[in-house]
């Protein structure tokens, strides 16, 4: 299992706790890309599907495989930061170990794991201006929905992040997801619906605005619903704090396919299930 590292955010300077994900190569072994915790984590601010990936090499055989390129989001400010990752020239074959096993990030001190979404402390910042992060504080306990753990899957189109927006959604215990009929528009976002809910994903390479944010609070105002919004690019400051005042759940989708909570009624609706 790959190591878990703390990862400093460049916006808010918060650190994330990161576990590279693992793929199984072609023959079986475990791959995980190998961070190069050497070099700063960079914003991520527009993607691409061309380089939202990255050639890996398996330790045990020497394949070399395409992965998604690591990401992470952070918990405090939703800034989305791709983790450099050492290229191929360095990564060892079959004769040694991939991956940088060890080494801490210049910002960081000792390695923390990555708590299950929705779980862990966070600290969010204030809404006035120039002002130092709040902390977190944490929601009221409540009732434990017992469901085994997501089992993400891998975003490589557009169609891929509308299916896993469905998937989790039913994971939280939302019945009867309806996805549209058709092949996604990779530049517009698409809904989703169930008895109670109004969902919209957003797979676009831009992070969702206030309009965004609005618009599936007012078809889930008007259909009587829960309105949740998915987001591959994060969020701006004012949808976020918008979605805050207005209850909407916000959740951001990294490539691995595990959606991560970045507000509180998120961090609720994981807690408390549908």
């Amino acid at each position: 299992m790959a190591e878990a590292v703390p990862v400093r955010c460049p916006a808010c300077l918060r650190e994330n706790g990161y576990t590279a994900p693992v793929f199984p190569c072609a023959c079986g072994s475990p791959v995980h890309p190998p961070l190069d915790l050497a070099a700063p984590p960079l914003p991520l601010t527009h993607r691409t599907w061309s380089d939202t990936w990255v050639a890996v090499r398996c330790a045990a055989c020497g394949r070399e495989s395409e992965w998604p390129h690591p990401e992470v989001g952070c918990g405090s400010c939703g800034t989305v930061v791709r983790l450099p990752v050492h290229p191929l020239e360095q990564q060892e074959g079959p004769a040694g170990p991939t991956g940088p096993a060890g080494l801490t990030h210049p910002a960081a001190g000792s390695a923390a794991a990555a708590a299950p979404p929705g779980q862990e402390r966070r600290e969010r910042p204030g809404r006035d201006a120039g002002s130092a992060p709040a902390p977190h504080i944490p929601l009221p306990p409540t009732a434990a929905v017992p469901r085994p753990a997501f089992r993400p899957v891998t975003i490589r189109t557009a169609r891929d992040a509308v299916a896993t927006a469905a998937l989790y959604l039913r994971w939280l215990g939302f019945q009867d997801v309806r996805q549209p009929d058709g092949r996604p528009i990779p530049s517009a976002a698409v809904d989703l619906r169930a008895p109670g809910l109004v969902a919209q994903v957003d797979p676009t390479t831009a992070p969702a605005g206030l309009r965004a944010v609005e618009c599936v609070w007012l078809n889930g105002l008007t259909a009587s619903a829960t309105s949740v919004y998915f987001a591959l690019a994060g969020y701006t400051e004012d949808a976020r704090t918008r979605a805050d005042d207005l209850g909407i759940p916000l959740f951001v989708m990294d490539l691995t396919g595990m959606p991560q909570p970045v507000n509180d009624p998120a961090d609720e609706l994981v807690g408390s299930g549908a």
